[in-house]
């Protein structure tokens, strides 16, 4: 609290002590998800709006299976505290997403997060046993340096999913090349549009919405390839690039030009899901 005769530039505000406990880190994870499938517009992907370029799934898919990941986030946290091998959290995290399949009959809603958000809640959960705090470079470090070699090795292993398809044919790293690194897109991209946006405009829903384009001009997302390949890929980091020249949230048609784009994408079926899955990476560390 300030003292009632100081002058304003002698005042100095501290931030609010947390609690750091591996429940407090699961929340923050929950919540980080939740925010990021309730933001409306984005360019074809699922939001309490309408499903996007998704046919078998829609927002109440989203809410359920953040409901069965609700213990995952405290538990992976609580690993994280004993300084666990990659293999270890791999355990954990394949148990999570049998528990997700379940609860959406077999849709994959969120395996971009298990594995993500389940990095960050372990790093975090090293900081918290090692140090008593945490910051976003120290957790970014933490999952390259602890992680990052195995995260590496075990991809090559992998030759069945749509990242792997999509790295051999166009030869793009992908999300588990971005974990591995520490999330260097999420601090050096996404962050910084969050924050700037959200100086400007004090709404953390608009602030996300740059954060979300700010991420989808630069990334070489797999979904996009996946669904359009390079083509696609290159149409969304235009049309990305393009609303953010024009102004981006602080345009006063922002919603209707993100409208006529979330038509375009859905036209296309395109999905940057991968930037989707960044933007809950960035909500998490912002909230640490």
């Amino acid at each position: 609290m300030f003292a009632e005769s100081a002058k304003p530039e002698q005042r100095t505000e501290h931030a609010p002590q947390t609690t750091w406990t591996p429940e407090t880190i699961g929340r923050l994870a929950i919540r980080a998800l939740y925010r990021e499938v309730a933001l409306a517009p984005k360019p074809g992907l699922v939001s309490p709006m309408d499903s996007g370029s998704h046919t078998d799934m829609d927002f109440s898919t989203f809410v359920r299976s953040l409901h069965a990941l609700r213990e995952y986030f405290p538990a992976i946290s609580r690993l994280g505290m004993q300084t666990p091998t990659y293999s270890q959290l791999q355990c954990c995290g394949r148990i999570a997403e049998k528990r997700m399949l379940q609860a959406t009959n077999g849709i994959n809603t969120h395996r971009g997060a298990i594995f993500n958000l389940g990095l960050l809640c372990a790093a975090t959960g090293v900081d918290i046993a090692l140090a008593g705090s945490c910051s976003v470079e120290s957790v970014s470090r933490r999952v390259a340096n602890l992680w990052g070699p195995a995260i590496m090795a075990t991809a090559k292993a992998i030759n069945d999913s749509h990242g792997a398809v999509v790295q051999r044919r166009y030869g793009s790293g992908g999300a588990r090349a971005e974990a591995a690194a520490g999330f260097p897109s999420a601090i050096k991209i996404g962050l910084p549009a969050y924050r700037r946006a959200l100086v400007q405009t004090q709404c953390p829903q608009q602030s996300a919405i740059q954060c979300f384009f700010a991420l989808m001009a630069e990334l070489e997302d797999t979904n996009l390839l996946w669904r359009g390949g390079r083509e696609g890929l290159n149409f969304a980091r235009e049309a990305a690039t393009a609303f953010l020249a024009r102004g981006g949230v602080h345009a006063r048609d922002w919603q209707s030009q993100v409208l006529t784009l979330h038509a375009q994408f859905v036209a296309r079926r395109l999905s940057p899901g991968g930037s989707a899955d960044l933007l809950g990476v960035v909500l998490f560390l912002e909230s640490l």
